[in-house]
């Protein structure tokens, strides 16, 4: 297996806290969607994963792992008179105007980004957020979005995840084969994008709404956190 040498990495529950960060975004749009309608809106939550009593996610849940796109279409299928095309404005609308209020860095990450870059490696960040939603969280803070060489949301033109085009983007950013690059992140559409992509390395982190057991089938390793990417790095393992 060729030497890694780039980290694409996905965004919230791998380098955002991804409860902090969403429940509030979530429970906005689902509100702002119904037109105020308390009842709506939390039958909207349900119906995208997000459970309004307990604020508790499911794994994959659309609200927890899917596109603009793909919140439109569970949003609009619960809604009288409004169709998929109509809700994307206002599901975009929150991805960037959430992004930038409630976005909350998982403590370390940025000082391990940093560590990674002079280390050599090449980063860069994949999400199903929008590239708006994604330019507005990170830039709550100082200097995150200058670590990153390549930067992709669901509306770049590369598709979402779990398709392999962001990561085929990246690998040609950075100018390696996608062997010689690792996905890191907290949902199965992350690993999945990284296999179609034809990544070298898979790494499952636990610090999204996924456990162990809904990420190690897709993973190479399961890592708590993205700080634990040091021996994983110096000793890589793949899939056959």
């Amino acid at each position: 297996m060729p030497e890694i040498k780039g980290l694409l990495f996905d965004k919230d529950g791998t380098i955002l806290d991804f409860y902090k960060t969403w429940v509030p975004i979530n429970r906005a749009m689902a509100l702002d969607a119904a037109d105020g309608d308390e009842g709506l809106a939390r039958t909207l939550l349900r119906a995208g994963g997000h459970d309004p009593d307990t604020d508790l996610i499911e794994p994959l849940a659309i609200l927890g792992a899917s596109s603009v796109e793909a919140i439109a279409e569970c949003f609009a299928a619960q809604l009288k008179n409004t169709t998929p095309s109509e809700m994307v404005p206002l599901i975009a609308k929150h991805f960037r105007e959430g992004g930038g209020k409630y976005a909350v860095i998982i403590e370390g990450a940025i000082e391990k980004l940093q560590s990674l870059r002079e280390r050599g490696y090449h980063i860069g960040l994949a999400t199903n957020d929008t590239e708006d939603g994604l330019r507005a969280s990170l830039g709550r803070f100082d200097g995150l979005i200058d670590l990153f060489d390549f930067l992709v949301g669901c509306d770049s033109g590369h598709g979402s995840k779990p398709l392999p085009g962001m990561g085929i983007a990246f690998a040609e950013a950075i100018g390696y084969p996608p062997s010689a690059c690792a996905m890191i992140g907290d949902t199965a559409h992350d690993l999945e994008m990284g296999r179609l992509a034809g990544f070298g390395l898979r790494v499952g982190v636990l610090t999204g709404s996924n456990r162990r057991e809904d990420l190690a089938p897709h993973a190479d390793h399961v890592l708590e956190s993205i700080l634990e990417l040091d021996s994983i790095l110096e000793h890589p393992v793949a899939h056959a």
